[in-house]
């Protein structure tokens, strides 16, 4: 259910607090329950010396002061002395030992929505923009990774520290404490009305903060074509008014937050003055003495900081609440493609694939139309149409990141619903046009964290992929740093790179998704080379807008509009002058007045 002040659409269907602690709790922090245990021991310690502290002021005014007993003077200085000692090494402790607690249990956390995100399927990610993902994993949970920090410590520190100074307050006088917090219930309602506007308001600055991240993203990703179409103070323009709406939303959620603890001055400051009017003649009369009073006003100003910041708590719960429904909201998304009941059939021990009567639509909107068609194992099986045809959909099919409403596609006679996703994806080795690399060395993004690979093997694919052509050129061989996403390769050094790990990988079936189409002659003539020895002996579906690239495929499968509309050899429709004939013909009049 989508909270009604987010334009999020994953947000936890269950808001309550005490649910979404409870996730928190049982999913990261009871392993740590020791160490937090050890912590709450040493905020006890710390909270109580307060409590101590303000206790001692009354013989130090009435025994010493007051009555002159000087000798008394370093006993009382000795225990104030080690009451700060100890409140210091138990504050220090309880703080490394909660940072660290932290720390781990929210990377952890970090860990498991990332890898929760990363199994979703393309469904989500087409609807999801990466701006709002990275705010779940960074922005979300580095919130929740100071603020329970803060929370814990307030209500296990400031909790005790308050109690013990109001039992030194109530000890002294319990008149003059109930007078103190004679403006205490007047609080109840306005913190109630301004915690609901915290939470709204947190929610709304999430949502900002997402729609920032993926602004930046774009911008960063585009940074050339912004460029030359010269967009900069277009992008600038619309990255301002996002962050206008982002301060804003901050201020706003600031006030709010500050709104209670200034209620709490206000409550504090009344009981103060209601205090002075009935306690002050008490202690001019000699009823109360000045050690009495001096512990009683040490008490109650003591308790004015650790009030605040448990005011503070409930203005810093909602914002944890915004996140935390935001995150499990995320964690409660479920992925549409999802492996069967029925997903227990072995691997295939071929690889010909056949599409059998399979349609999919994407809402109203026809994709494929009743499409069949043979790939016989070991066979190189080309896919051509106009763009719009469904080329890519029969990729996405074929490897189950979308599944079609009817038909049937088998895998060397295995359905593919009847295998696993990791099993069914283990069969397949994918080159695109666009090569995912990372910013990492070459060996890294070819080994992709593989340690079972020997120099040896690692040699025979280099020079299989025509990697070795490039490599002498680079300044620190395979430990070269490619840049981010390979901005320091040439689009055909990133296309060997991809087909080296291909080769790796040693899958039957091969999937080319236009690798050559962005490539000069030259560079496409060594990546086709390169491809040409990935694809022996393997099962091969190609999607190729160069029709001079397919030419020697046992197969060409002419799609239009979802459906197959011619098969055979390129001789053979060529001869047949039908769909792939115009396609070739439109394409050799355009090459050749290029």
């Amino acid at each position: 259910m989508q909270n009604p002040a987010s334009s999020d659409p994953f947000v936890a269907s269950d808001q309550s607090s005490g649910k979404l602690f409870g996730r928190l709790w049982r999913g990261y922090l009871r392993k740590h329950l020791g160490w937090l245990l050890v912590a709450m021991l040493l905020m006890v310690i710390e909270g109580s010396t307060l409590g101590l502290l303000s206790y001692m002021l009354q013989p130090m005014f009435d025994v010493v002061f007051v009555d002159g007993q000087s000798d008394k003077a370093f006993l009382v200085a000795i225990a104030i002395f080690i009451l700060f000692v100890v409140r210091a090494i138990s504050g220090l402790s309880q703080r490394v030992i909660m940072t660290r607690t932290s720390l781990l249990a929210s990377t952890e956390l970090q860990v498991d929505l990332l890898g929760h995100t990363l199994d979703l399927d393309n469904g989500f990610h087409s609807r999801t923009s990466p701006g709002t993902l990275i705010e779940r994993v960074q922005g979300d949970v580095t919130a929740i990774q100071s603020l329970w920090n803060i929370i814990i410590t307030g209500a296990g520190r400031d909790t005790i520290a308050l109690i013990s100074l109001m039992v030194v307050a109530i000890s002294i006088d319990w008149k003059w404490a109930a007078i103190a917090v004679i403006g205490a219930p007047v609080l109840l309602l306005p913190s109630i009305v301004v915690q609901r506007y915290i939470r709204r308001k947190s929610h709304q600055l999430r949502d900002i903060a997402g729609k920032r991240t993926t602004r930046l993203d774009e911008i960063f990703h585009g940074v050339t074509p912004i460029k030359l179409n010269r967009m900069e103070r277009y992008q600038r323009r619309n990255f301002a008014d996002l962050s206008d709406r982002w301060v804003r939303s901050s201020v706003k959620t600031a006030a709010g937050q500050a709104t209670v603890p200034g209620l709490v001055d206000v409550a504090v400051g009344f009981g103060f003055f209601c205090v002075l009017l009935y306690g002050g003649p008490e202690i001019a009369s000699g009823e109360k003495t000045v050690g009495q009073f001096m512990s009683f006003f040490a008490a109650m100003s003591l308790a004015f900081q650790p009030l605040r910041r448990l005011a503070d708590v409930a203005g810093y719960w909602q914002v944890m609440q915004a996140s935390l429904s935001r995150i499990f909201g995320l964690m409660d998304t479920r992925p549409e493609v999802q492996d069967t009941a029925s997903a227990s059939a072995p691997l295939p021990v071929q690889s010909a694939v056949v599409f059998d009567q399979v349609s999919l639509a994407y809402g109203a909107l026809p994709v494929l139309k009743d499409l069949s068609f043979t790939v016989p194992q070991g066979t190189t099986t080309a896919l051509v149409g106009q763009s719009g045809a469904g080329k890519s959909t029969v990729f996405n099919v074929l490897t189950r990141l979308v599944d079609a409403q009817s038909g049937c596609v088998t895998i060397g006679g295995v359905e593919t619903t009847g295998l696993r996703l990791e099993q069914l994806r283990s069969l397949f080795s994918v080159v695109s046009q666009d090569a995912l690399l990372f910013d990492e060395t070459l060996r890294e993004n070819i080994l992709l964290g593989r340690t079972d690979v020997s120099d040896a093997q690692l040699r025979d694919v280099l020079d299989a992929a025509n990697v070795s052509r490039f490599l002498a050129k680079m300044p620190n061989g395979l430990d070269t740093e490619v840049g981010p996403r390979g901005s320091n390769l040439s689009g055909g050094q990133r296309q060997r790179v991809a087909i080296a790990r291909a080769l790796l990988r040693d899958t039957p079936i091969l999937l080319l998704d236009e690798a050559t189409s962005a490539l000069d002659a030259e560079s496409e003539a060594i990546v086709q080379q390169a491809l040409d020895t990935l694809s022996k002996g393997r099962t091969t579906l190609i999607i190729a807008h160069r029709l001079s690239t397919i030419r020697g495929a046992e197969q060409i499968v002419v799609m239009d509009k979802g459906q197959v509309v011619e098969t055979g050899t390129h001789d053979a429709l060529v001869a047949k002058d039908g769909a792939y004939a115009n396609l070739h013909r439109l394409q050799f009049r355009t090459e050749k007045a290029d």
